[in-house]
């Protein structure tokens, strides 16, 4: 019997099978369309949210999770798992009310169940910025390791942790209202190509340059400049209907940033609800196995 389990929301992009791999438990996020409301990565898949963007006139909206669904959500996790201590590691605060939920659930839950203790991390980050953070816990736990150690792993990881992407247009953050200090780029030359990055917990921008292929080199750039003369864990390749961009990129990741582990992931309905299509980066971190 494991002595934690770990958990996460659906922002965190990570593969199929985590459950089985891992034990990661996910609590998905809501997508609003017209008068239905789907989950996001359950009742509605990447391959159809993406078709309908294209398709629908109407835009979509989204939300986390109720302090209800997480009260049932860790509740089923922990008799699930048969554990006692639940490490929860979720969106960036600063992008979603996922973490106040989450800990508006541990409030009423301390009081209901005293048995359960929840320990609740703020990712500052979203994608697989949020993945990596929790794929290092579930890996933690898989050692062996304390709640203590992997928490220090996990802070590890997100202080290491790069988040460099570009997107095809800024409309798609605009209308989410999830721009951040990226804000004042609206209204640029439609040619200008933003450079952005999650900083702190919020999309700030880094650079505007004057062409698609251009913002895709200076993601890859940046990242080889920030990380020189250290050696990344992983890189993650994330993307959203990135089309023929997108083996031209991995070839160029592949060739400026030598990684055993490079892998790609689209990303989920409801973060491309808020980059939209075109949208390609890069995630990289490093944590010391040892610790």
């Amino acid at each position: 019997m494991d002595h934690f389990a770990v958990v996460t929301d659906s922002t965190s992009n990570l593969a199929p099978g985590l459950d089985e791999d891992y034990g990661v438990h996910v609590i998905p996020l809501n997508i609003h369309w017209g008068d239905d409301t789907f989950l996001d990565g359950v009742t509605l898949r990447a391959d159809t949210f993406y078709r309908w963007l294209k398709e629908r006139k109407d835009f979509p909206k989204t939300s986390q999770p109720s302090a209800g669904a997480f009260v049932v959500f860790f509740e089923e996790v922990a008799a699930r798992k048969q554990v006692d201590t639940i490490l929860g590691i979720f969106i960036s605060s600063e992008m979603s009310g996922t973490l106040a939920s989450a800990l508006q659930a541990q409030a009423n839950l301390a009081t209901k169940r005293p048995d359960l203790h929840i320990e609740l991390v703020d990712s500052r980050s979203v994608s697989m910025g949020l993945g990596v953070q929790v794929l290092v816990a579930a890996r933690a736990l898989r050692a062996g390791k304390t709640l203590d150690e992997t928490l220090a792993l996990v802070k590890q990881c997100r202080d290491s942790t790069d988040v460099i992407f570009a997107v095809d247009t800024l409309e798609f953050l605009r209308r989410g209202g999830r721009i951040g200090g990226a804000a004042h780029l609206l209204g640029s030359a439609l040619n200008l190509k933003p450079v952005l990055a999650v900083l702190d917990g919020r999309i700030e921008s880094l650079e505007k340059v004057r062409s698609r292929k251009k913002s895709l080199r200076r993601v890859v750039e940046i990242i080889e400049e920030r990380w020189t003369g250290r050696q990344p864990t992983e890189i993650a390749i994330i993307q959203a209907e990135a089309g023929d961009d997108l083996p031209w990129f991995a070839e160029l990741v592949a060739s400026r940033l030598p990684c055993e582990k490079i892998h790609t992931r689209t990303l989920t309905p409801v973060v491309g609800t808020h980059g939209g299509p075109g949208t390609i980066g890069l995630v990289v971190y490093a944590v010391d196995e040892e610790l």
